[in-house]
């Protein structure tokens, strides 16, 4: 959400952006958002004065008391009444005006970075950089559920018949690569400085809208009936939700932190093949980067948080690229984001396998959070990255490393999650 000063100061930039986004019909909103801001302005204003001649002429009643001037007492609490009267319509007006204003206000972009490509949607994502060489073998690499299917490591069928379609149970070697790539995730954060924490997995609504837009919240988030509770669909959620409306001191920045949680997601619409199995699902587990910082700091931790997950996939030996957001598929609340992808030699192109991003103060300004320096309180810049998010990285690891006698081999900074070994060996051929 944008600072309404310089929405008021700058309309025109904050048109432009809106063009730079093709979401030409929130334009209205501009000019929309400033005369409700006039609007509930002078009916401040207005009460503000009523208030002081109530209170003016409520001292008054008194002293017409004491000279038992009875008439005047009488019209000076007719007028204090009067006054009520008409506060209480200008406060209902302001409550209405207000939501109003806030709904809309919410609706409006963040002032993407100067940097951003524009474009109009993902087709226009611009290729960055690469770091490791794309292999494809002469042998063949198989759908990643039928390389599961010879470890016995997957079963759809149960799980549809307890849970539903995009569910699944993992067993065996390959469940426990799953449980190991989210230590050996939660042990290569902790090494560079971040503080590990497992979240709450459900948050209340106010969290929700403070770190989502409305139309995120609707495509991803699950509602528990009956009570005021979602179930995350990252634990950054939650994490950015921790600092609701708190003032942490300005020395204590950065925040950096590394959450595991289980993340679930509607997920919407249908998929190809590829986006089956265990690519787009509702239920599956993350280990998240998070940091709180000062605003002049935001741009060196965006760099960071992108480069430890690459370092994370190289450490496995998979190749992966960056692909910068272009201005089109840019979520509302984000300054500037890049999207991790991991190389498929299957499909002989790259798959998103994690996204980073800076919000700039858009979170902190939703859910109140600030710090405190010695010229005052100011907002404070949020970034949240994905280490690894195991159902697709799976897909990579499996993919990557198959060798022609159908074994996965498994790199060395893994081995110790995985009790020794340095390959997996199948079950069936």
């Amino acid at each position: 959400m944008l600072d309404i000063k310089f929405v008021r100061e700058n309309p025109e930039l904050v048109k432009e952006n809106i063009k730079k986004k093709y979401q030409d019909a929130k334009l209205p909103l501009v000019d929309e958002v400033i005369t409700l801001d006039e609007e509930i302005r002078q009916l401040k204003t207005k009460g503000d004065e009523l208030r002081a001649t109530r209170n003016a002429t409520s001292k008054e009643i008194g002293g017409f008391m004491q000279k038992k001037e009875i008439e005047k007492a009488e019209e000076a609490k007719a007028e204090v009444k009067k006054i009520n009267d008409e506060l209480e319509n200008i406060e209902s007006r302001e409550k209405e005006l207000s939501e109003d204003f806030k709904q809309k206000m919410m609706v409006i972009p963040q002032m993407m970075d100067e940097t951003v490509p524009i474009g109009k949607d993902d087709t226009e994502n611009v290729e960055l950089e690469k770091f490791g060489e794309p292999v494809v073998p002469e042998y063949e690499i198989p759908y990643h559920v039928d390389i599961m299917d010879r470890f016995d490591g997957v079963d759809f069928e149960a799980s549809r018949r307890t849970s539903g379609n995009g569910f699944y149970y993992l067993r065996g070697d390959i469940a426990r690569l799953h449980s190991a790539i989210l230590s050996y995730a939660r042990d290569f954060m902790i090494d560079r400085g971040f503080t590990y924490y497992i979240p709450p997995f459900m948050i209340r609504s106010d969290v929700v809208t403070g770190v989502m837009s409305f139309s995120e919240m609707e495509n991803m988030m699950y509602k528990i009936e009956g009570e005021d509770l979602y179930l995350i669909g990252t634990s950054e959620h939650s994490m950015i939700g921790k600092f609701i409306n708190t003032i942490n001191p300005e020395e204590d920045m950065p925040l950096t932190m590394t959450s595991y949680s289980p993340c679930f997601r509607k997920e919407v619409g249908a998929h190809g093949i590829e986006e089956r199995g265990v690519y787009r699902i509702h239920q599956f587990e993350k280990q998240e980067m998070v940091v709180i910082c000062k605003p002049e700091d935001s741009k060196y931790w965006y760099e960071q948080l992108w480069k430890n997950t690459v370092d994370f996939f190289r450490s496995l030996d998979i190749p992966v690229r960056t692909l910068e957001c272009c201005s089109g598929d840019l979520a509302d609340l984000k300054v500037k984001s890049l999207d991790v992808e991991a190389w498929s030699p299957r499909q002989k192109k790259y798959f998103e396998v994690g996204s980073c991003s800076n919000l700039g103060d858009a979170q902190a300004r939703r859910l109140n959070i600030r710090l405190k320096g010695e010229n005052g309180n100011y907002l404070a810049h949020t970034l949240n990255n994905t280490v690894v998010a195991p159902p697709r990285m799976l897909i990579a690891f499996l993919e990557n490393l198959l060798q022609e006698d159908g074994s996965v081999r498994i790199p060395e900074p893994l081995q110790m999650y995985m009790g020794g070994k340095d390959k997996m060996v199948p079950i069936h051929e």
